[in-house]
Protein backbone atom coordinates (compact mmCIF):
# COMPACT_ATOMS: atom_id res chain seq x y z
CA UNK A 1 0.00 0.00 0.00
CA UNK A 2 1.15 3.36 -0.56
CA UNK A 3 1.65 5.52 2.35
CA UNK A 4 -0.59 6.90 4.45
CA UNK A 5 -2.40 10.35 3.44
CA UNK A 6 -3.92 11.29 6.47
CA UNK A 7 -5.40 14.88 5.07
CA UNK A 8 -8.93 13.15 3.40
CA UNK A 9 -10.38 11.70 6.27
CA UNK A 10 -10.80 15.39 8.00
CA UNK A 11 -11.98 17.26 4.98
CA UNK A 12 -15.19 14.61 4.70
CA UNK A 13 -17.59 14.98 7.67
CA UNK A 14 -19.38 11.60 6.93
CA UNK A 15 -16.26 9.78 6.53
CA UNK A 16 -14.99 11.23 9.76
CA UNK A 17 -18.18 10.82 11.37
CA UNK A 18 -18.30 6.95 10.24
CA UNK A 19 -14.95 6.10 11.53
CA UNK A 20 -15.44 7.65 14.97
CA UNK A 21 -18.79 5.65 14.94
CA UNK A 22 -16.90 2.36 14.40
CA UNK A 23 -13.80 3.34 17.43
CA UNK A 24 -16.71 4.25 19.74
CA UNK A 25 -17.50 0.39 19.54
CA UNK A 26 -13.72 -0.79 19.63
CA UNK A 27 -13.44 -1.66 16.01
CA UNK A 28 -10.36 -3.11 15.31
CA UNK A 29 -7.95 -2.59 12.06
CA UNK A 30 -9.93 0.38 10.77
CA UNK A 31 -8.69 1.94 8.26
CA UNK A 32 -10.30 4.49 5.83
CA UNK A 33 -9.35 4.31 2.06
CA UNK A 34 -9.29 7.11 -0.53
CA UNK A 35 -10.36 5.46 -4.01
CA UNK A 36 -11.61 8.36 -5.97
CA UNK A 37 -10.03 7.86 -9.73
CA UNK A 38 -9.54 3.83 -8.86
CA UNK A 39 -13.36 2.99 -8.45
CA UNK A 40 -16.48 4.13 -9.91
CA UNK A 41 -18.65 2.46 -6.86
CA UNK A 42 -17.64 5.16 -4.45
CA UNK A 43 -15.34 7.82 -3.19
CA UNK A 44 -14.04 6.21 0.12
CA UNK A 45 -13.84 2.62 1.58
CA UNK A 46 -13.90 2.24 5.51
CA UNK A 47 -13.05 -1.29 6.89
CA UNK A 48 -12.53 -2.37 9.80
CA UNK A 49 -13.12 -5.76 12.17
CA UNK A 50 -14.66 -7.20 14.85
CA UNK A 51 -13.49 -9.72 16.88
CA UNK A 52 -16.64 -11.43 17.83
CA UNK A 53 -20.46 -11.32 15.98
CA UNK A 54 -22.14 -9.29 18.70
CA UNK A 55 -18.95 -6.84 18.28
CA UNK A 56 -19.81 -6.53 14.30
CA UNK A 57 -23.45 -6.11 15.74
CA UNK A 58 -22.64 -3.00 17.89
CA UNK A 59 -20.13 -1.41 15.06
CA UNK A 60 -22.77 -1.93 12.62
CA UNK A 61 -25.70 -0.80 14.35
CA UNK A 62 -23.69 2.24 15.90
CA UNK A 63 -22.34 3.34 12.51
CA UNK A 64 -26.50 3.59 11.59
CA UNK A 65 -27.45 5.18 13.99
CA UNK A 66 -25.38 7.72 14.53
CA UNK A 67 -24.91 8.76 11.00
CA UNK A 68 -27.62 11.44 9.60
CA UNK A 69 -29.45 9.38 7.57
CA UNK A 70 -29.87 6.02 6.96
CA UNK A 71 -27.55 3.47 4.35
CA UNK A 72 -28.82 3.24 1.16
CA UNK A 73 -27.91 -0.60 0.79
CA UNK A 74 -27.49 -2.79 3.99
CA UNK A 75 -26.13 -5.90 3.22
CA UNK A 76 -24.82 -9.43 5.53
CA UNK A 77 -26.48 -7.92 8.83
CA UNK A 78 -28.23 -11.21 9.39
CA UNK A 79 -24.93 -13.74 8.90
CA UNK A 80 -22.32 -10.97 10.70
CA UNK A 81 -19.39 -12.00 8.98
CA UNK A 82 -19.29 -9.27 6.52
CA UNK A 83 -21.64 -6.25 6.93
CA UNK A 84 -21.38 -3.70 4.13
CA UNK A 85 -23.24 -0.13 4.61
CA UNK A 86 -23.12 1.74 1.20
CA UNK A 87 -24.01 5.49 1.96
CA UNK A 88 -22.82 5.86 -1.70
CA UNK A 89 -19.71 8.44 -1.25
CA UNK A 90 -18.65 6.21 1.48
CA UNK A 91 -18.88 2.43 1.52
CA UNK A 92 -18.38 0.22 5.07
CA UNK A 93 -17.26 -2.82 5.19
CA UNK A 94 -17.62 -4.59 9.14
CA UNK A 95 -16.13 -7.84 9.07
CA UNK A 96 -15.15 -10.73 11.56
CA UNK A 97 -11.73 -10.99 11.95
CA UNK A 98 -11.51 -14.68 10.03
CA UNK A 99 -13.85 -13.04 7.10
CA UNK A 100 -11.20 -10.13 6.62
CA UNK A 101 -8.35 -12.49 6.43
CA UNK A 102 -9.60 -14.53 3.86
CA UNK A 103 -11.21 -11.54 1.62
CA UNK A 104 -8.45 -8.93 1.90
CA UNK A 105 -10.22 -6.49 -0.12
CA UNK A 106 -7.53 -3.61 0.93
CA UNK A 107 -5.35 -5.77 -1.40
CA UNK A 108 -7.51 -4.56 -4.23
CA UNK A 109 -7.60 -1.56 -3.39
CA UNK A 110 -3.68 -1.28 -2.70
CA UNK A 111 -3.06 2.00 -5.21
CA UNK A 112 -5.30 3.86 -2.68
CA UNK A 113 -4.40 6.07 -0.01
CA UNK A 114 -5.10 5.15 3.62
CA UNK A 115 -5.17 5.83 7.28
CA UNK A 116 -4.93 3.74 9.89
CA UNK A 117 -6.90 4.49 13.14
CA UNK A 118 -7.23 2.64 16.59
CA UNK A 119 -9.29 3.08 19.09
CA UNK A 120 -6.75 4.31 21.20
CA UNK A 121 -5.96 7.26 19.70
CA UNK A 122 -10.00 8.63 18.48
CA UNK A 123 -10.13 11.19 15.06
CA UNK A 124 -11.58 14.32 17.10
CA UNK A 125 -12.28 17.70 15.29
CA UNK A 126 -8.09 19.12 15.86
CA UNK A 127 -6.85 15.74 13.75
Amino acid sequence: MPDPSPDFVSDFPLLKEIVNLALEKKAVELIAMDVRGLSSITDFFVICSGDSEPQVRAISDNIRRGTPHKPNHLEGYENLNWVLLDYFDVVVHVFGKDDRDYYNIEKLWADAPFKEFSHETPETPDN
